[in-house]
């Protein structure tokens, strides 16, 4: 693992603390995740950072831009864990983001 003051382990954890705050039953972009950290192009530092996230962490709640499970040896997995938290999803599969995209409001979330 990086060094505590490496800026990626520092990316990391700040995309760790975005993904904590996603509710039960919402989903949000790799994308969306990176350009609410500053890093509109990080949307692959993010995934990396998913690949490597803490024990606990609702990891499957990030879905690509179009809502496609991404296929990292996990998509089945994934899209039961969404499935069970009610996550619409539409006819070719992908997360309906319409019905359930989190635009990351949430009143403590800048503190």
């Amino acid at each position: 693992m990086c060094a505590r003051g490496n800026s990626k382990t520092s990316f990391f954890d700040q995309v760790y603390g975005i993904v904590a705050k996603i509710p039960y039953g919402r989903v949000i972009s790799y994308g969306q995740i990176a350009r609410m950290l500053g890093n509109p192009r990080g949307a692959r530092t993010v995934g990396w950072a998913l690949s490597v996230c803490p024990e606990g962490l609702p990891w499957q709640r990030v879905v690509k831009a179009d809502g496609a499970i991404a296929d990292s040896g996990f998509a089945e997995l994934r899209r039961t864990m969404l499935y069970e938290e009610g996550v619409p999803f539409l006819p070719d599969g992908r997360v309906d983001m319409d019905a359930c995209e989190w635009d990351g409001a949430d009143p403590g979330f800048f503190l």
